[in-house]
């Protein structure tokens, strides 16, 4: 099993900073994919950002240039660096592990991030 701990959301300005931080802990494999999910009220969770165990990162195409994601895998943990934060980015953010191996899937418990114009 496989616990994910998201931190680092709250209120900020638009055009403000705020950098999510995810750990993971439990049953990891080396191989995974972490990444970053969002949901907004009335609306369906999306992708935001992934990263693969070596590096590889990919974003949604309104948070390209704003939006960095990166992962220290020797703390299992993953972050997003967010900039330059937009009312439109207010949701929640969930934390997501997939196991590349076993094809198992993890979720954190989410954390507010809200964006005031």
């Amino acid at each position: 099993q496989v616990q994910l701990v998201e931190s680092g959301g709250g209120l900020v300005q638009s055009g403000g900073s705020l950098r999510l931080s995810c750990a993971a802990s439990g049953s990891i494999f080396s191989i995974n994919m972490m990444g970053w999910y969002r949901q907004a009220p009335g609306k369906e969770r999306e992708k935001v950002a992934t990263i693969t165990s070596s590096g590889r990162a990919v974003y949604t195409d309104p948070v390209k240039g704003r939006f960095t994601i990166s992962r220290d895998n020797a703390k299992n943990t993953v972050y997003l660096q967010m900039n330059s934060l937009e009312p439109e980015d207010t949701a929640v953010y969930y934390c997501n592990l997939r196991a590349l191996v076993t094809g198992d899937i993890y979720w954190g418990q989410g954390t507010q991030v809200t964006v005031s114009s």
